[in-house]
């Protein structure tokens, strides 16, 4: 990831030039090396851009970005730790204790003996920077700034359900295929259909419309659908089969797996498609496929592979071989997507060169789809014609015409968004991101550029680049699941693209891997004793994900070695106490120990991690409490908690006073929230949600203190009625900032709060869901002057709307019999009153 350098150096500048380092660097003596270091940072950094669109062709040129890059990460090290120095600083000012602050704030008993050392280490440094900057010279490189200005072309999202008329050029396979599967086989009443074809060409594409075809879903009375990708293991695949036949994501041995998948599929006709298949392995096969006989005759099968060999050895049918998109039928998906409706027949000149980027592609609907995305709504005809004449279609083409396409639009790519990309790597094929913890994720290693606009904070920069990839078509398969969130997945040749620009720094760890020095990003696969002697030779590890349980042993291993830890994430393991040493890792940002279902406690050293900004404590319902030092961590923009506390008092949560997000989320002894929460405090808090606290009864939330608060979604909470929250007497003066507002299930909400009154400037959207015992919408409500979508669900006490309501942009009621029927006759708004 080369491109790290470029972002790297304008991390080091801007904090370089930050007016805390300019005090810090005088106090301890070190303010002359800073400086020359800054200077020679500025100078290097105006010919990165540079140096890192000609490394490919000059070995030297990328052995020097290579020496570059290892120093300047070894100098944001040396930096965080002046930043961990500060945070210390900001605690014990903020404890008011005056007795131990020397000694805390150098981190050592003898603070002289600190000072020495970061001086020492300063100025190593800056003597490797000097070095490499004079070799700069022998390149002749050019000075460059980078456009930062992000052009945003967003469109609906799409999702895992294709509409057919989405899909160009693909009926008559789709009629094919289909007839193969209402086809009934004599010889076995389970038998398999191979759809072959190489990578980008559609194969998942085609089976989720045959999938979703009314025709296929009455004929099949159980639907299950898995993508496989490279990790044929048996064990895997059945839990796989069985969550998306029922949702079952419990841990089960091996033969609790078999019996309930047999369970399951017994007398039934059902559809399996296993998506994605690389596996040659004819035992591995043999071993899924007699656990899949006992459906009844004319259960089948679909299978997605490039491989024909694969297919030869799942299926004893002929393979239905997916060809390429026609000429035709390619110019008309590119036109769809390079130019808006209509725009083709006002620039002709672009048509004409689209039709020859269109013949490159050869016929393959992603290479397609990617550079009609990169083009879309650009009228520059040079932009076309450099992609059309560009060199790298002359690359050898492993799979047809997609490589070149990729590649093409990857390197168009502003510099800031490539890392983002290809942080993506460590993630495996098939993974579903989420985009807030993307976000997190990105955030923790630095790569997000500080916004220039002080409206603007680090997520919604973050989400802008997430859009700007989306509209690239890096990601796909994306689904809305709430107004805060949306779920999508890479291709894997898209994914494939990422592995190779990261190079050797993300590696996957198994017993078998060859892990290089230089690996940065570890995704572990496999434990004991194989793994943890491959370990020995790094020592720059940034991120640890595991992403099966791991032993208590191996992470005391990994805490020990790798002090530059940005990224732990621990999810789905099973150990009752987080080890004392985490406290160590003084540079942790994102540490997520969410389904832990055992934990217990954390412990009082994880409040010694004041650089965190992500912690994820969701669904650990065993958790007994947090730790009282919580506040500690004066960094935390990002907390999601379960846990079996009574009452989240104003000490363990409203003491996180740079909280942006928080979610507190299946607390079954949850009572109250926010409990003594004094002024000043959650002052940043934009986000908040509370859901599934069956117990909870007050919130006691001072409204009036929330001013950054734009989302409230409160839901699953049966004693709560949220007529306490403090601010109802003044409701008249609030200002608020809310924009988002979402009531779901709350059977002691009878009439709206209100303090609402105090966001008539800011609401746009009010979403009030299953509440049995809502009654009646305000007499003020109209005079919300910003809201624009009312819905409405499942109250059916509810029986008016107040005058005044015609301004809605959109009003929703559903399950609603008295209010529908009524507004029927006096709005024009959609109802649905089943």
């Amino acid at each position: 990831m080369a491109e790290n350098a470029y972002c790297i150096a304008g991390k080091i500048v801007e904090l370089l030039g930050s007016l805390i380092y300019e005090e810090l660097s005088s106090a301890w003596g070190v303010q002359s090396d800073l400086k020359k270091l800054e200077c020679t940072m500025l100078a290097i950094k105006v010919v990165l851009l540079d140096a890192e669109e000609k490394q490919e062709s000059d070995h030297r040129l990328n052995h020097w970005l290579g020496q570059l890059k290892d120093v300047l990460n070894d100098a944001e090290n040396v930096l965080d730790e002046f930043q961990y120095q500060i945070l210390q600083k900001e605690v014990l000012k903020r404890r008011r204790s005056t007795r131990k602050k020397v000694g805390y704030f150098f981190s050592g008993s003898n603070p002289l003996v600190f000072r020495f050392e970061m001086a020492h280490k300063i100025n190593g440094i800056r003597e490797r920077v000097d070095d490499i900057s004079d070799l700069k010279a022998e390149f002749n490189l050019a000075a460059r700034l980078e456009d930062r200005k992000t052009t945003m072309h967003w469109r609906d999202m799409t999702h895992s359900f294709i509409p057919s008329q989405n899909v160009i050029g693909r009926d008559d396979d789709k009629k094919k295929i289909i007839n193969l599967l209402m086809q009934h086989d004599v010889d076995e009443n389970v038998s398999v259909i191979p759809i072959v074809g190489i990578g980008g060409l559609g194969k998942t594409t085609i089976a989720k419309l045959v999938y979703n075809d009314e025709q296929v879903v009455r004929h099949f009375q159980l639907k299950m659908w898995v993508c496989v990708s490279e990790d044929f293991d048996v064990k895997r695949l059945i839990t796989k089969i069985l969550n998306s036949a029922v949702g079952n994501d419990e841990n089960l041995s091996i033969d609790q797996l078999q019996m309930c998948l047999r369970e399951h599929i017994r007398d039934k006709k059902f559809l399996l498609v296993l998506d994605d298949v690389s596996n040659e392995d004819h035992i591995k096969w043999i071993e899924l496929k007699n656990l899949l006989l006992g459906g009844c005759n004319g259960s089948k099968i679909i299978v997605t592979t490039r491989n024909s060999s694969v297919a030869t050895i799942m299926s004893i049918a002929e393979s239905y071989n997916l060809d390429g998109l026609s000429q035709k039928d390619c110019l008309s998906l590119f036109v769809k997507l390079a130019f808006k409706e209509g725009e083709e027949e006002q620039h002709p000149n672009l048509l004409e060169i689209g039709k020859e980027i269109v013949k490159k592609c050869r016929g393959v609907p992603l290479a397609v789809n990617t550079l009609a995305c990169l083009l879309y709504s650009k009228v520059d005809e040079h932009e076309w014609i450099s992609i059309r004449d560009n060199e790298i279609w002359h690359l050898n083409q492993k799979e047809s015409g997609i490589l070149p396409a990729l590649m093409l639009s990857y390197n168009q790519l502003p510099f800031h968004l490539k890392p983002c990309f290809a942080y993506c790597s460590i993630f495996p094929k098939d993974f579903v991101f989420n985009n807030l913890l993307l976000i997190q994720f990105w955030m923790a290693h630095g790569i997000l550029q500080s916004p220039k606009d002080e409206n603007l904070e680090l997520e919604d920069v973050g989400n802008l680049y997430m859009k700007e990839l989306l509209s690239r078509s890096f990601f796909q398969d994306v689904e809305q699941e709430n107004i805060l969130y949306f779920t999508f997945k890479m291709h894997d040749l898209i994914h494939d693209i990422a592995l190779s620009i990261a190079k050797r720094e993300c590696s996957v760890v198994t017993k078998k891997a060859t892990l290089a020095a230089e690996v940065c990003h570890l995704s572990f696969l496999d434990n004991g004793q194989e793994v943890t002697t491959q370990l020995e030779k790094l020592s720059k590890v940034q991120t640890i994900i595991f992403q099966t349980d791991q032993s208590m042993s191996l992470l005391e291993t990994c805490i020990s070695r790798f002090k530059y830890l940005r990224v732990l994430d621990l999810k789905n393991s099973s150990f009752e106490v987080l080890s004392s040493s985490i406290g160590s890792l003084k540079h942790l940002r994102y540490l997520d120990l969410s389904f832990n279902h055992i934990i217990k406690q954390l412990p009082d050293s994880i409040c010694k991690l004041h650089s965190l900004q992500t912690l994820l404590l969701e669904n650990c319902h065993n958790l007994e409490r947090l730790p009282k030092g919580i506040g500690d961590i004066i960094k935390l923009r990002f907390f999601m908690v379960t846990t079996k506390h009574t009452c989240l008092s104003e000490k363990a949560v409203g003491c996180l006073s740079t909280l942006r997000s928080l979610w507190i989320w299946r607390c079954v002894n949850l009572k109250c929230v926010f409990e003594g929460m004094e002024e000043g405090r959650l002052t940043y808090l934009r986000t908040l949600v509370v859901g599934d606290c069956p117990s909870l009864t007050s919130l006691t939330l001072s409204i009036k203190h929330l001013t950054s608060l734009e989302t409230l979604i409160i839901r699953d909470c049966k004693e709560l009625s949220l007529m306490e929250v403090a601010g109802e007497e003044d409701n008249q003066d609030l200002k608020l900032s809310l924009q988002n507002l979402m009531f779901f299930r709350l059977p002691k909400l009878e009439v709206l709060p209100q303090w609402l009154q105090g966001s008539a400037n800011t609401l746009q959207l009010l979403w009030i869901g299953g509440c049995e015992n809502f009654t009646a919408l305000p007499e003020w409500l109209p005079c919300l002057k910003s809201l624009q979508t009312l819905w409405i669900d499942n109250c059916p006490k509810l029986s008016s709307l107040p005058e005044g309501m015609e301004a809605l942009t959109e009003l929703l009621i559903y399950g609603c019999p008295n209010l529908s029927r009524k507004c029927r006759e006096d709005h024009s708004c959609t109802t649905d009153c089943s």
